[in-house]
């Protein structure tokens, strides 16, 4: 299959004809609400650009108001997050009539694409995606051919899209202020995959943080590669290993957090008396853990649902303007962090 990159596409001939995706669908399906010199210069535009319609992709734009059909891609099903963002998705979808199919991607874009080739053929009627990085060509594809698309978690930073996340950027500031009015200076942070926005937004509330309060940020603890298990582990080792060893780790994720825990109890440490644990992500079992953690809670349930209501919306209206949906988060201060509250501002 040829990529978005080699062929013209829908975005192409729109700009061609100095008009609008959704209006170049339009004639192609040819409704009779197009203007004649509006359908001209689309057909012009078609000719000279060599675009040839993907009749799969057509099939799917001539039933513009049907929600029957939702695709759903998300980068790791592992992640409880995504299991609650699934949820919601899926709860919406049900009581609305429409079925979810859902691709785990695993944060391979290769596989990726697999399962964006795989919706296209079946013909969904809209995509939710979590992208695999903020310049995704694939999902980038998507919106250029016309299809209704909303992402979650992480938008593209090459297109203006609808898009529903956490406020990533204020819960980890909330996280870190929290570490230092409770009287840590010495904060690390296990970062996750940097190339991935909701990373990079998590990193600069830790930085945010730090400038609040006059503090100095090492760079040495601050350290990232997947957002997994395996790093968690790998990078509190490394943490642990330092001759000034932070006093506390905030983790970007929960199953960092987990790599964490595991490798201070491996090291026979105590939480907190030893080193503090902060985590982004409040989990089922994060009461379960020992101490008790305190950790960022955001509300995939509800992003999951804010989505696929603006996915109908999308279909249903494609040329509005693209929202930026952007959900608060909580901090759930616990015994991981030691017992001290934070003052009163």
């Amino acid at each position: 299959m040829k990529s978005a990159k080699n062929v013209a596409s829908l975005k192409t001939v729109a700009s061609l004809a100095g008009v609008s995706i959704a209006t170049v669908s339009r004639v192609l399906n040819g409704d009779p609400v197009v203007k004649d010199e509006t359908r001209l210069a689309v057909q012009k535009a078609i000719k000279t650009s060599g675009y040839h319609p993907n009749r799969v992709a057509q099939r799917l734009r001539s039933t513009v108001r049907s929600k029957k059909l939702i695709g759903l891609l998300i980068p790791d099903i592992q992640n409880p997050f995504y299991v609650d963002v699934i949820r919601g998705i899926e709860e919406y979808a049900y009581e609305n009539g429409s079925a979810v199919v859902i691709g785990n991607f695993s944060q391979d874009q290769k596989k990726e694409r697999l399962y964006i080739d795989i919706l296209r053929s079946e013909s969904v009627d809209g995509f939710i995606v979590a992208p695999s990085h903020g310049k995704d060509q694939y999902v980038e594809s998507l919106i250029e051919d016309g299809y209704a698309v909303v992402c979650i978690d992480r938008g593209l930073t090459n297109l203006n899209v609808d898009v529903v996340k956490s406020d990533n950027e204020k819960g980890a500031f909330n996280a870190v202020e929290h570490l230092i009015k409770i009287g840590h200076r010495r904060i690390a942070h296990i970062t996750g995959d940097p190339s991935i926005p909701t990373t990079q937004e998590r990193i600069a509330g830790y930085m945010a943080a730090h400038q609040q309060y006059g503090l100095p940020v090492d760079e040495e603890i601050v350290r990232g590669r997947a957002s997994n298990f395996v790093s968690g582990v790998e990078i509190t080792r490394e943490l642990l290993e330092l001759p000034n060893r932070p006093t506390a780790i905030f983790t970007a994720n929960n199953l960092l957090t987990l790599g964490a825990f595991e490798t201070i109890l491996h090291r026979e440490l105590k939480i907190p008396e030893d080193i503090a644990v902060l985590g982004f992500d409040d989990v089922y079992w994060a009461t379960s853990l020992n101490p008790p953690l305190t950790a960022v809670r955001q509300h995939g349930f509800e992003i999951g649902q804010r989505a696929i209501e603006l996915l109908y919306q999308r279909i249903e209206h494609p040329d509005r303007l693209p929202a930026n949906v952007i959900v608060k988060t909580d901090l759930m201060i616990r015994k991981s962090c030691g017992f001290k509250l934070p003052s009163k501002t």
